[in-house]
């Protein structure tokens, strides 16, 4: 009997549990939500640097990240969810990781758009051949920024600090993973 009890007491437990998870990641308006973050980062890196236009027009595709939370203390981590654009029209979501190691205390969130010049650097993103690593640099967003970055290996990598502090000299990556519509 007090098995059966025990038993039935785990049932209803779980299976509270998984109600209250999906009724809380349900949220009918998440996407626009999600669009209107998109639009403001967008918006914001524009407002930062007018001639980061020409990024937006003439790149293949590109990925957005509205936002993007990074801590750190030796051992940091980050990540970020964005949406991926294929000639201005979006094609599905996006996910990024970042782990470092080194000198590093602190947390802060950043935004990151991500562009590719040619259909095999968005490719390769999409199949999951993609990571950046310490040796691709990120651009700062401010006026003037956009005319002298350059594509490497196909790709263009602006940021722009949202807030939070961090100081660090660490080595490390970023690895990403896409999802289709």
């Amino acid at each position: 009997m007090r098995k059966v009890m025990v038993y039935g007491f785990l049932t209803i437990l779980l299976s509270l549990m998984l109600s209250i998870s999906t009724w809380a990641g349900w949220d009918p308006a998440r996407k626009q939500k999600e669009k209107a973050l998109v639009q403001e980062t967008v918006t914001s890196f524009k407002k930062a640097d007018s001639t980061m236009q020409l990024f937006f027009d003439k790149a293949y595709g590109y990925v957005v990240f509205p936002s993007v939370g990074k801590g750190g203390f030796i051992v940091g981590g980050a990540h970020g969810d964005g949406w991926v654009y294929e000639k201005g029209t979006f094609i599905g979501r996006a996910s990024i990781v970042q782990v470092t190691v080194g000198a590093q205390v602190g947390g802060q969130s950043f935004r990151e758009i991500i562009f590719f010049k040619n259909k095999a650097a968005l490719d390769d993103f999409k199949q999951g051949n993609f990571e950046l690593n310490a040796q691709v640099s990120a651009v700062a967003a401010k006026e003037g920024a956009s005319k002298d970055a350059s594509y490497d290996s196909g790709v263009a990598v602006f940021t722009m600090p949202r807030k939070g502090l961090m100081a660090e000299a660490t080595v490390g990556g970023q690895q990403f993973k896409f999802t289709p519509k």
